[in-house]
Order: C-alpha cells, then sequence, then structure tokens
C-alpha cells in the first residue's frame, strides 16, 4: 500500500517528532489521527494538515489513561474505517542524577514513555489481528544505545520499549510489522519537561549546538511505512553526525 490512503494514529502528534510525522505522512497522503494532551496545539496540528490538503482528525489523548488510547483507535476506525499503524512517540525526558532522588519524574516517565507505548500496543493489537495486518512503530531513543549519566531512568523506559518491541515482532507473525526508531538529539521541546535547572540548561545548550530537525526522524517513520507489506524494518536510528 506504501503510504498514500493508510490510516495512521501518532501519540504525541502536538509538538516536535510527532507534529513533524504526521504533517509528513499527512503530505504523502495518509489519514491522520492525531492524539496529544493540549488541546490547543494539537487543534493547530490537525487544522495545518487540512488547509494543506491533507487529511486529519483528533482527540485529546493522555497515553497514561488506557482509555484514551483506546478512544482515539476507536476515532481512527470511526473516520477512517481501519487502522494501519500506529506511532506510539509521546514521550518525556525529565532526567537527573539518581542520588538527586526526583522519584515523582521516575514515575513520570515509566508512566508516559513505558506504560502509554504498551498502552498503545493494547489498543491496536485487536484492531491488527481482525484486519490480519497492521504495523506498530514505537519511538525509543539513542540515549538506550549510549548510557550516559542522568539519563538512566529515561534511558531504562526506552529500552524497555526496545524490548517489548523485539518481542513483540517475534509474537505477531506475518501480519503485523514492528519498528522501533531511535532519535538521537533532536529540536523539541524535550528539555522543557527536565525538572533538575542545571541538567535542563545542559541538555538545552547541547541542543542547540548539535540538535537536528525532528523532519529527520519523521522521514525515517515514512520510510518504515512505505516498505511493501512483507518487508519489516525492524530498527532505525537516526543521529545528528555531530553527536557523539
Amino acid at each position: 500500500m506504501g503510504i498514500k490512503g493508510k490510516v495512521v494514529a501518532v501519540t504525541g502528534a502536538s509538538s516536535g517528532i510527532g507534529r513533524a510525522t504526521a504533517k509528513l505522512l499527512a503530505e504523502r497522503g495518509a489519514f491522520v489521527v492525531l492524539g496529544a494532551r493540549g488541546e490547543e496545539a494539537l487543534a493547530a496540528t490537525a487544522d495545518e494538515i487540512t488547509a494543506a490538503g491533507g487529511q486529519a482528525v483528533y482527540r485529546v489523548t493522555d497515553v497514561r489513561q488506557r482509555s484514551h488510547l483506546e478512544a482515539l483507535v476507536a476515532l481512527a476506525i470511526e473516520r477512517g474505517g481501519r487502522l494501519d499503524v500506529i506511532v506510539n512517540n509521546a514521550g518525556i525526558g525529565p532526567i537527573s542524577r539518581f542520588d538527586a532522588l526526583r522519584v515523582e519524574d521516575w514515575d513520570a516517565m515509566i508512566d508516559v514513555n513505558l506504560r502509554g507505548a504498551l498502552y498503545g500496543i493494547a489498543a491496536a493489537l485487536p484492531v491488527f489481528k481482525l484486519q490480519q495486518s497492521g504495523h506498530v512503530i514505537n519511538i525509543v531513543s539513542t540515549a538506550g544505545i549510549k548510557i550516559l549519566p542522568t539519563m538512566g531512568v529515561y534511558a531504562a523506559t526506552k529500552n524497555a520499549v526496545r524490548t517489548i518491541s523485539e518481542a513483540l515482532r517475534q509474537e505477531a507473525g506475518a501480519y503485523l510489522r514492528v519498528t522501533e526508531v531511535s532519535p538521537g538529539m533532536i529540536s523539541t521541546n524535550f528539555a522543557n519537561s527536565i525538572t533538575d535547572p542545571t541538567v535542563k540548561a545542559a541538555i538545552g545548550e547541547r541542543l542547540s549546538q548539535v540538535a537536528i530537525s525532528p523532519d529527520s526522524i519523521a522521514r525515517g517513520v515514512a520510510f518504515a511505512i512505505d516498505q511493501p507489506a512483507d518487508v519489516d524494518v525492524g530498527s532505525i536510528v537516526i543521529r545528528p553526525t555531530a553527536q557523539d
């Protein structure tokens, strides 16, 4: 099928990688179903897509709530007639050293980055099984490939999703494709979720030096979707050439 005509749900779609991915897929003919917590930014993204001639609908979605993911998938079925791809992109990164004991931040990352992806998978799998086709794309991180100080819990949540992706791929058989995409330092609002002021300043400075556009990740997602149905792109790593 390629991309044209596919129905694609994207979480975290109001900014950054999610927004860029939704816009690119819509440009290439997909019907995109957008989910994020901020309704104003979410509506603005959908309006921008439709104004450019694309097809988009949205629903306010908090990935910490399983029922919200179920509702997002239901919206895809209602408005698009099916669901071909779910992009589990929503994520936060309030990183810090372990001895800072920001336990609430640890809990938040587990809830959004890990449980949110699982809830997306749980919502989509029954539809994919019924259709005997589907594609799960999980956005993880290079933070799980090269472990660095302050990144421990964040990297752990992303590596958990990496493990889930591979196990799901092996369980699913021939009808389901599973892709994990690992972005490096990308120019998004990632630093906004960091609560440790010292770490936030350091990450912000590093991002300003080397970060690349979220469009780079969107193109990687599009590449995986665009392959023939019998081709599964399992893993894509996309990072700035200047990143260590």
